[in-house]
């Protein structure tokens, strides 16, 4: 007969063992994630957007290409099936967070995954309606956004519910992170109203949104100085207010990101939007989605050394 202390280990090992997977596997959601917002740029600018022409079936009488296999049906028909690996990794992640404070963070992440695929489905149903793709996008990023949460909610602190032992932000420093984090959604947003107005629709048929690209690549353009300038001012603010070395490098990151992100926007712009440079301007937003994050979470509660905050 096992005593109580013996039977709570034997029934602790594999909880602690799916612990241990936590980290790599919120970096896995991540990742996945960023993939995935790669891989539907893929989708539009080869033109395949409507290679499975109805959502779940592929096509009429299959949920599979197989009946009508061409280059276009493969390809969004792959992106298709990458959901099911971010669901697949979503699991195991909150089999993982289960006994953790990052349970509810990881079931959120793993509800939101079909959310965006059921946009992506309705953005395939109206036959690329460049409003429903903008949110079909959108949704990608804000996952983005939320991995990146989990990934620093537990390098914050651990997988169990013990408090994060964090340092007080100053109230000015809250303010410019805030304003910073909700700049980059006007942004994003405003990056896909110009691919609506754009060349690149996803499908020869597909309808355009009927903007000015030219007047709408320029809002876009006045919210990326107006973005790059609040990091500026944030990052100023983390060496003026003592925000802490980890703070300052993620501003610093963000900053990186936004500034080559800038130049690509730039370049494909004057040189007529080619498909290469697109595919980099797309994972360039998802990354952005990703510093932003982490910049906002570490100048809200910049963390600093044990010894610092017992002292």
């Amino acid at each position: 007969m096992l005593d109580q202390r013996q039977l709570g280990r034997r029934l602790g090992a594999p909880m602690a063992l799916a612990q241990r997977w936590l980290w790599p596997l919120a970096w896995a959601t991540l990742v996945a994630n960023v993939v995935l917002v790669v891989t539907g740029g893929a989708v539009r600018l080869t033109g395949s957007g409507l290679g499975c022409p109805t959502w779940p079936r592929c096509d009429a009488n299959a949920l599979t290409p197989r009946h009508s296999l061409n280059v276009h049906s493969a390809i969004e028909f792959g992106n298709r099936m990458l959901t099911f690996v971010l669901v697949f990794i979503a699991i195991a992640t909150v089999i993982a967070a289960w006994r953790t404070a990052h349970r509810r963070l990881a079931v959120v992440i793993l509800l939101g995954i079909p959310v965006q695929a059921v946009v992506g489905g309705i953005s395939v149903l109206t036959h690329l309606n460049p409003w429903v793709v903008s949110v079909h996008l959108v949704a990608s990023m804000a996952i983005v956004s939320l991995a990146s949460l989990l990934l620093w909610r537990i390098s914050a602190g651990s997988v169990t519910d013990a408090p994060v032992r964090t340092a007080t932000a100053s109230p000015y420093l809250r303010g410019l992170g805030w304003a910073t984090y909700g700049v980059t959604w006007l942004v994003l947003y405003a990056g896909t109203v110009v691919t609506g107005a754009g060349p690149h629709a996803g499908d020869e048929h597909a309808p355009r949104n009927g903007l000015s690209v030219l007047q709408f690549a320029q809002l876009h353009a006045d919210l990326v100085s107006l973005f790059i300038g609040l990091t500026i001012g944030l990052l100023v603010a983390t060496y003026a207010l003592g925000a802490g070395p980890i703070a300052r490098r993620a501003v610093w990151v963000l900053l990186l990101v936004e500034l080559s992100q800038a130049l690509i926007g730039w370049v494909q712009y004057f040189t007529h939007v080619p498909i290469v440079l697109v595919m980099f301007h797309m994972l360039g937003a998802a990354l952005i989605a990703a510093a932003v994050t982490w910049a906002l979470l570490e100048t809200l509660s910049p963390r600093r050394p044990a010894a610092q905050l017992a002292s």
